[in-house]
């Protein structure tokens, strides 16, 4: 093998990797988004619970068909 065909060849490895690099980048940003977007979402969840003062499942009546 030539110096030229190992130097393509690594070029081709590198190349390679940046693509699999980007990608794995593209995921991350995606999955931080989500994951704010559902910090959120459990934040407003959490503080609707709070307003309403719901009991906890062991504190609660059952219902009167019981």
């Amino acid at each position: 093998m030539t110096l030229d065909e190992r130097l393509i060849d690594i070029e081709m490895a590198v190349a390679n990797l940046q693509k699999t690099v980007d990608e794995l980048n593209e995921v991350v940003i995606r999955q931080g988004r989500e994951i704010d977007l559902l910090v959120k979402e459990n934040k407003l969840l959490a503080d609707m619970l709070k307003e309403e003062n719901i009991k906890p499942l062991q504190e609660e009546t059952p219902p009167p068909h019981y």
